[in-house]
């Protein structure tokens, strides 16, 4: 597909991707999802290291860099700093608590979602020519005067994302700057700019989550996750 392809060549090509077996992360993840489960600053200036193959993130650094958290899509653990495990949640899913706590309140599911998500943010668009995934274009998109490509993904059930349907946006670099799909059961809109070349791959640097309206348009405020990567090393 000539969408896929320009996107997967502009961050830095299937072949070079392919040659690659991990990556370390230095980053601040935030937002209101995290401020209102009273966790503001769990995952404030972090590392994250894991595969780019196979889904695997290991975080260092949380709660004031007291403890880490590894996500792998069979088990989510909570560990100290010499490696014992404290807590696990083995074979976790999506379906959150809904007994009135917030969703992300527990810490395992907080390493969860940001596993997810982070793998997932970090990995596409080369993720996106997996076997398994099924991908068609969409008619393009007018953002703020720009037109920006559109790709629509299925993620089968084998790759753990935060959600099976999503939308992806490029603009006229072929580089990623939104994805649309339901978060927690409302819309939301992922923004991504500010992108930096690392060891040959394209990043984006910066990502907003913002609530998407019936019409495609997001509210401002608020920022419902905030993404910041200070630097990354592919090998």
């Amino acid at each position: 597909m000539a969408l896929l392809d320009d996107a997967i060549d502009a961050c830095g090509g299937l072949a070079h991707w392919s040659s690659l077996s991990r990556f370390t992360l230095h980053l601040s993840v935030g937002g209101t999802l995290f401020s209102d489960a009273g966790h503001a600053s769990e995952f404030k200036d972090v590392t994250a290291e894991g595969s780019t193959q196979t889904q695997s993130v290991r975080f260092t650094g949380m709660t004031g860099g007291e403890q880490s958290g590894a996500f792998q899509p069979d088990a989510v653990t909570i560990e100290s700093l010499d490696g014992q495990v404290l807590r696990t949640w083995r074979n976790p899913t999506l379906a959150f608590p809904t007994n009135g706590t917030h969703a992300l309140a527990d810490e395992l599911h907080l390493v969860f979602f940001c596993g997810v998500q982070i793998w997932n943010y970090l990995t596409t668009p080369f993720l996106l020519a997996h076997p398994d995934v099924v991908v068609e274009e969409l008619p393009p998109w007018q953002e703020h005067g720009e037109i920006w490509r559109r790709l629509r993904a299925q993620f089968p059930p084998s790759l753990v994302s935060l959600a099976s349907e999503q939308v992806f946006y490029f603009d006229g670099n072929a580089l990623q700057r939104r994805t649309d799909h339901d978060l927690l059961g409302a819309p939301v809109a992922h923004f991504s700019w500010a992108h930096e070349n690392f060891s040959g791959i394209v990043v984006p640097t910066l990502r907003r989550t913002l609530t998407q309206q019936a019409d495609g348009t997001v509210v401002a405020k608020p920022v419902l996750v905030d993404v910041e990567i200070f630097d990354a090393v592919f090998e």
